[in-house]
């Protein structure tokens, strides 16, 4: 038996709902390095997930069940109220950021329900409703480090100055735009070698100097190769 892991678009813009059934007796699936913050359920837990800079093995939890919604870089501080660096590649319980009545009941409602990802994301909604809207210049930010960018260039179309964009960032996704560009450049390697491009192809699209910085790269920041991650 392997893991069962779904994702699908969430009515929070640009956020992915998702679900996993790890398979205890299997290997396990890292949590790579994307960017992202979520706020993930697990059978009386409630929880987030700070922005990684390395992989993260969930180990001590399999064959508990799931759910989680994975909201776009830059917009969960926002969201739930928090710095995304205070959270940087750590596991925080919610009732450790919201007064913990709120955070139980929460829980306790996704708990009894018939469908515990359905009920998480109608939460997500409502939360990210009754937040302050996230700053629209991150989206660009993002844009622009994704799109291959520098951090001078991103920051220049942005209108900051690079320790006003350095401070923003940590912030927004919990570290600096150079290792946000490098979190996202991994995730663009990831999508060509899993699409079948070759591994020396996808070093130069990405943006990598040649193969094997790119192999380098996934090395430091997941701590297995290109060919186990594929």
């Amino acid at each position: 038996m392997s893991d069962t892991y779904q994702e699908w678009a969430s009515r929070v813009p640009g956020a992915v709902l998702w679900t996993s059934s790890p398979d205890p007796g299997g290997p396990g699936r890292p949590v790579l390095p994307d960017g992202c913050m979520d706020l993930i359920w697990s059978e009386g837990r409630l929880f987030v997930a700070g922005p990684d800079t390395l992989a993260h093995h969930t180990g001590v939890d399999r064959g508990r069940r799931f759910a989680g919604i994975r909201f776009a870089p830059g917009t969960a501080p926002a969201y739930l109220g928090v710095p995304a660096h205070e959270l940087r590649d750590r596991r925080v319980e919610l009732t450790d950021l919201w007064r913990g009545v709120d955070a139980r009941r929460l829980t306790e409602r996704i708990d009894a329900a018939v469908d515990p990802a359905a009920e998480l994301e109608a939460a997500a909604v409502r939360i990210a409703g009754a937040a302050p809207p996230p700053d629209p210049l991150l989206a660009h930010v993002v844009a622009a480090l994704d799109a291959g960018r520098s951090v001078r260039e991103t920051a220049e179309a942005a209108g900051l100055n690079a320790r006003a964009l350095h401070r923003r960032s940590l912030a927004a996704f919990g570290y600096g735009p150079k290792t946000l560009a490098r979190v996202l450049r991994l995730q663009r390697a990831l999508a060509l070698a899993r699409a079948g491009v070759p591994f020396a192809e996808t070093a130069a699209r990405a943006g990598f100097t040649d193969q094997a910085h790119l192999a380098r790269d996934v090395r430091d920041l997941t701590g297995l190769t290109l060919t186990r991650l594929v």
